[in-house]
């Protein structure tokens, strides 16, 4: 998610049709599978548990296909081992890229990473390299005609948002993105729920602390690369610092 940004717009974890919907389901169920692994299968204390799947759900993942998730990161079911692993990257032009996985092969996410920066101008970093440029936040987004759905006022709404901890607010012609430090994501989610207020979508989301401009060129060379890393089963997400 540098999220929501015109580079996401392209992303398959938006709802790119839904034209690969057995890698999007694999991709949710991985997902699912890391955080029953680290807090455990109850939805009230593992809320990265009940984030995961509300994202499967929204893209009409299974609920056979979930409870199978869980059951494999709590240990019930024997499978290959799932983890969760950020990649610190360089795109054209040098601007900074973190790419988010969750892969059973290693190897082959390696792999398919390299390739992608490779054959796009860009190149792989070290440990340390680009993920000191991000910091990580909450994300809540919501559509922007739940506003009028809902009879709320806009300025009101705001208002209410920051009562509750938001930090930021950004709309375009679709979508309010709410930005919320960590420790209020979970209480900020069950306040908008409480308003009937539809969520899209929810997370965590690593933030570029300052932005660089690109030129057209550039700009260019990164949807082509962004659109190969979306392609990928293993990428969960990528973020930049990209304008």
């Amino acid at each position: 998610m540098s999220g929501h940004s015109k580079w996401h717009n392209i992303q398959a974890r938006k709802g790119k049709q839904d034209a690969k919907r057995s890698s999007s389901f694999s991709k949710f169920s991985k997902l699912i599978s890391v955080a029953a692994r680290q807090g455990g299968s109850d939805l009230e204390s593992n809320f990265s548990l009940r984030l995961a799947i509300d994202r499967a759900k929204a893209v009409g993942v299974p609920k056979d296909n979930i409870e199978r998730a869980i059951k494999s990161g709590t240990g019930e079911l024997k499978g290959n081992q799932v983890e969760e692993l950020m990649y610190e990257c360089y795109g054209p032009g040098g601007v900074a890229v973190l790419v988010k996985t969750v892969t059973d092969n290693k190897n082959r996410t390696v792999s398919d990473i390299k390739h992608a920066f490779s054959k796009n101008g860009g190149s792989m970093g070290g440990s340390g390299s680009v993920l000191w440029m991000f910091e990580q936040w909450g994300v809540i987004v919501i559509p922007k005609d739940c506003l009028i759905k809902n009879n709320l006022d806009k300025d009101e709404f705001e208002l209410d948002m920051m009562d509750i901890g938001v930090e930021d607010i950004e709309m375009d012609d679709e979508e309010i993105k709410i930005k919320i430090k960590l420790e209020n994501l979970q209480s900020a989610i069950r306040t908008i729920e409480e308003k009937n207020i539809e969520i899209k979508d929810s997370g965590l989301e690593w933030i570029a602390k300052d932005k660089v401009l690109v030129d057209e060129k550039i700009a260019d060379k990164l949807n082509k690369l962004f659109e190969e890393l979306s392609e990928y089963e293993d990428v969960e997400d990528f973020y930049t610092n990209a304008e």
